[in-house]
């Protein structure tokens, strides 16, 4: 159906678009080594594939996996099969997208995305581990900033990774503050021949569960009360959440109780979710919700 680069690049799209964050038009041209106008006819393909790919409030796309079903799932010469006779069959049918969504992700091609992409992140790390083994500086190449939006390359000195190999410690040369990058939006990592100059200077920060540091030297304390819908939602955004939720059985709601450095994070999370989510708790963050206006008290 497509020629081999061509498959490899869907197989990409698939996975990146399936990991939060939303990506930028551009982040996935850089990503995939393409112009943005190519990147643009991918997205129109997975569209024509049954994909539900979606832009968020800052325009960016994202694959909604909303209202998906379990199926067992294809081979590829499976899913091929079905997919060229829905095609053929169904072409007025107004089932025939949610069909041709259901059989590309449960088939072995987004399977095979998913490795792709562990894959790229894998060789990130080994990358950096080389690094930080030996003392090296390294460019962290297209660098997606969600802070400042914008995508350019880092020269850094590695630190260390996270508990969960989700980021980098890194010491900045430019701005000289040592930051925490998330690796899912390093294109590549160069690994140079440097060494490293400013270790006297790498601080290493306590994060909060979203990546923040407590450079600000402001915390929130948060306790919300959760219906089971926003705690799925929670979860779903942010797994470390998980192990801060305790559940209610007079009442079946989940308490969320978390202190974190950066409120705006859970502000994104709670809008539009107001009847089912209650402030009990953190007069500073209740005072931070009413300055921002973004929730309802």
């Amino acid at each position: 159906m497509f020629n081999q680069h061509k498959i490899y690049r869907v197989l990409q799209l698939i996975t990146l678009l399936q990991n939060k964050p939303a990506k930028s038009v551009r982040f996935m041209a850089d990503f995939l080594e393409c112009t943005e106008r190519t990147a643009y006819r991918y997205i129109d393909l997975l569209k024509q594939l049954g994909f539900n790919v979606e832009k968020d409030e800052h325009n960016k796309f994202y694959i909604s996996t909303e209202n998906h079903t379990q199926t067992d799932g294809f081979t590829n010469e499976e899913a091929s099969f079905l997919i060229e006779m829905v095609k053929t069959v169904g072409k007025e049918n107004l089932l025939k997208d949610t069909v041709l969504q259901k059989i590309y992700l449960k088939s072995e091609i987004a399977q095979q995305g998913n490795l792709l992409f562990k894959a790229h992140l894998s060789k990130l790390v080994e990358k950096l581990n080389q690094a930080i083994t030996g003392h090296k500086k390294v460019i962290l190449k297209q660098y997606h900033s969600v802070n400042s939006n914008k995508i350019s390359d880092r020269l850094v000195e590695p630190v260390q990774f996270t508990e969960s190999y989700t980021a980098i410690c890194a010491f900045e040369v430019d701005s000289q503050i040592t930051k925490y990058f998330n690796l899912e939006r390093i294109i590549d990592v160069e690994v140079l021949e440097t060494d490293q100059e400013f270790q006297s200077l790498h601080l290493i920060e306590k994060i909060d569960v979203f990546g923040f540091t407590e450079r600000n030297g402001e915390k929130f304390e948060i306790r919300l009360e959760l219906s089971l819908r926003a705690y799925i939602l929670f979860k779903e955004a942010n797994g470390a959440l998980e192990k801060h939720v305790t559940k209610n059985r007079t009442n079946e709601k989940y308490l969320l109780t978390i202190e974190v450095n950066n409120p705006k994070p859970i502000i994104s999370l709670i809008t539009g979710f107001a009847a089912e989510i209650k402030v009990i708790g953190s007069n500073a963050f209740i005072s931070y919700l009413k300055k921002e206006k973004s929730f309802k008290i």
